[in-house]
């Protein structure tokens, strides 16, 4: 369990694996010295908040702990049976659940209980031919994907059936051309937009980053508090919120970690920015209420680009040339969230409207107001899906979170393909 005090403007945090009334007293007994050592230093305000009490359950139609280790395994054997293929030296199959149970009692009266449930899994394999090493993953990279849900969301991944699928494109792609240098239009498929929501957009609108309170693990923010209302992040199509409340979205609760209620809130609307994540702390800097993303830390919840219209093939077919980049591969971005480069596991020549040959080693380099400046297509909610990451570093000592991304396939001009000669 733990602890936070505010005494004399000051934090004190203190924990206990003594999960007992005597434990609890000598945890916040610890704090209070901790935030009486810290007083004078800083006088800290929270939003207000009114007390919330209630409880909150995932929803799942079988619950994943009930489900035989004998059943989990079997699908992982045939999942790596059917990855099996030409040049494929290495197979992989996951699958994974988690239960978090957590208990929230504050001083001002709120008292909230929630059992978070997630389900997931991935296969991945690598393929290699005369020194070319190349890898492809289902339904993502990064130890596949996950969501608040029972083992149901494994099953529909269908991690057997697509199997062959990804076997017989990591073996193309050892035999594929590397993709030119250009700049030029892309077509980034629902996966690797998640990814560049989270880097570009997440990270940076967290408001302690924007206030320099967090630097340790993945830097500040381009961003500035007097940004708010005023600072054009991308084009007119570009329309990110934080929400919550989206079902299956690993970021999902009824209550962040201080109690304020899950609700949607607009992070850029038409382009401009409108919303920063913030706990009850960084909100009343700026003399806001609470976003509610406190998740231990302010965190991501689950964060979407919203859906525009028509669908991938409407994005290709006005594209004369340009690339199409799928699964992400790779990614690095400065610590203040503004210069970036990414890589996909593969993509495709688009010539004419059409999907052409198959290209290795895609990657494409940008800043990050100007790439988003260049967005001018997103797929409609027909294309739009939830993609779950378990791997969101933030904090010193290092901390995991797990959020979801919406997104659709979505089209940029002018990007930097490749590296610039």
């Amino acid at each position: 369990m733990g602890v936070r005090v505010l005494v004399g403007g000051a934090w004190g945090f203190a924990c206990s694996r003594r999960l007992s009334a005597e434990g609890a007293r000598e945890a916040a007994l610890r704090a209070c010295t901790f935030a009486r050592a810290a007083a004078g230093l800083h006088s800290r305000r929270l939003a207000p908040v009114e007390p919330q009490t209630g409880t909150h359950r995932t929803p799942i139609e079988r619950d994943p702990f009930d489900v035989p280790i004998s059943e989990k395994i079997d699908l992982c054997l045939r999942a790596d049976e059917a990855l099996a293929g030409r040049d494929v030296l290495v197979r992989q199959a996951v699958v994974r659940a988690q239960r978090e149970h957590k208990l929230l009692l504050t001083s001002e009266g709120t008292e909230v209980e929630q059992e978070l449930i997630e389900s997931g899994g991935g296969i991945d394999c690598a393929a290699a031919l005369d020194g070319v090493f190349q890898t492809r993953s289902y339904p993502s990279a990064h130890v596949g994907s996950s969501c608040q849900s029972g083992w149901e969301y494994v099953e529909g991944l269908d991690l057997v059936g697509e199997a062959p699928r990804i076997a017989e494109q990591a073996a193309a792609l050892v035999r594929a051309d590397e993709c030119p240098s250009a700049v030029t239009k892309v077509v980034l498929d629902g996966d690797q937009v998640a990814l560049q929501v989270h880097e570009s957009v997440g990270h940076p609108t967290e408001l302690d980053r924007v206030y320099g309170t967090e630097a340790s693990y993945a830097g500040t923010s381009f961003l500035k508090p007097g940004d708010l209302g005023s600072l054009r992040y991308g084009s007119e199509l570009m329309n990110i919120t934080a929400d919550p409340t989206t079902r299956g979205g690993l970021g999902s609760f009824a209550f962040d970690d201080e109690g304020v209620p899950a609700a949607a809130v607009p992070v850029v609307e038409d382009g401009l920015l409108t919303g920063f994540l913030s706990s009850r702390e960084t909100a009343a800097r700026i003399g806001a209420g609470s976003g509610g993303s406190m998740r231990v830390l302010v965190r991501m919840t689950n964060l979407h680009l919203e859906p525009g219209e028509g669908d991938l093939d409407d994005l290709l077919a006005d594209v004369k040339e340009g690339v199409y980049m799928e699964t992400n591969r790779s990614w690095s971005i400065d610590d203040k969230r503004l210069n970036f480069q990414f890589g996909t596991q593969v993509a495709w020549e688009i010539k004419g409207g059409r999907l052409g040959r198959m290209l290795r080693d895609a990657m494409y380099t940008g800043i990050t107001p100007e790439f988003w400046a260049g967005l001018d297509a997103v797929a409609g909610a027909d294309s739009w899906r939830l993609y779950g990451l378990t791997n969101c570093g933030k904090g010193q000592p290092g901390q995991s979170a797990h959020v979801s991304h919406g997104a659709s396939p979505a089209r940029f001009r002018n990007v930097q393909v490749g590296v610039r000669r």
